[in-house]
């Protein structure tokens, strides 16, 4: 009979052991995998501008990879140019910056894209009025088809002495794209 009752005993303590294990595992949440999601921005285009004879043109290749969250990316590159020609004929000049992106930010139709400032034309103004590495910003509205034209809104690089532009951070898009276009892929996964 002694025997018996320490052999419930055990027993009853392995199932209150195992039953206590089984209820702490339910209760404590497994941490799901990161989700990854990416959006992309590309084509070329040429903005509105008042000076009949400047002719501004943005051609954008971007990519961005979310994982902790749907604000901001956790990861963003790709490049951009902006090319901006001054005159007509032989007298023409033309000016180009290209950008590395450091983030791409999508929502709907819309999308910003920053980059530093890693090669420009030979004399640009640019080259002695921005710091090494200046940050651009560009806003995007992707117009759906039969919609009104797409638009672009550009935020300057600070001169050299002034705060650089944020990450992420552009003007609105207040310029209407003329000619050429973009495609937006918002975040898929």
């Amino acid at each position: 009979m002694n025997r018996t009752l320490r052999t419930a005993a055990l027993l009853a303590l392995i199932l209150t052991t195992t039953a206590t294990a089984g209820v702490a595992d339910a209760a404590t949440p497994t941490k799901a995998p990161d989700r990854i999601v990416t959006s992309a921005l590309r084509g070329s285009g040429r903005m509105e501008y008042p000076v009949t004879t400047e002719d501004i043109r943005l051609t954008v290749d971007a990519h961005a990879a979310y994982t902790s969250g749907p604000t901001f990316p956790t990861k963003s590159w790709g490049a951009f140019r902006l090319s901006h020609k001054i005159g007509t004929g032989k007298q023409a000049k033309v000016y180009w910056g290209d950008f590395t992106v450091d983030c791409l930010r999508t929502g709907g139709p819309t999308a910003v894209v920053t980059g530093t400032l890693t090669r420009t034309s030979p004399g640009h103004p640019w080259r002695t009025t921005l710091p090494e590495h200046a940050r651009m910003g560009v806003s995007f509205y992707i117009a759906p088809k039969g919609a009104g034209p797409s638009r672009i809104g550009l935020a300057a690089p600070s001169p050299k002495g002034q705060p650089m532009l944020t990450k992420c951070m552009a003007s609105a898009t207040d310029a209407r794209v003329i000619a050429g276009g973009y495609t937006l892929r918002d975040r898929v996964g």
